[in-house]
């Protein structure tokens, strides 16, 4: 069951972190449109954003595979 639960664990991991991405860059293209001047400005942020969301995504995943991975205590 643990394992079900790992699988399913990862694939929303994975989902939520698309998401997020994806999000990230439509908001940033509209915020070029709306005001090209902070161009640099807008890029640098969302760059870093989709950083963060990539590695809380990479940690998930790493717990789902430890969970799938380690025997159960019980």
């Amino acid at each position: 069951m643990a394992r079900l639960g790992a699988g399913i664990g990862a694939g929303l991991a994975v989902i939520g972190a698309g998401l997020g991405i994806g999000r990230i860059g439509g908001s940033a293209a509209e915020g070029i449109a709306r005001q090209p001047e902070a161009a640099d400005a807008i890029k640098g942020s969302s760059i870093i954003m989709a950083a963060l969301i990539e590695g809380a995504a990479l940690f998930a995943i790493v717990i789902t595979l430890l969970i799938m991975i380690l025997p159960n205590p019980a």
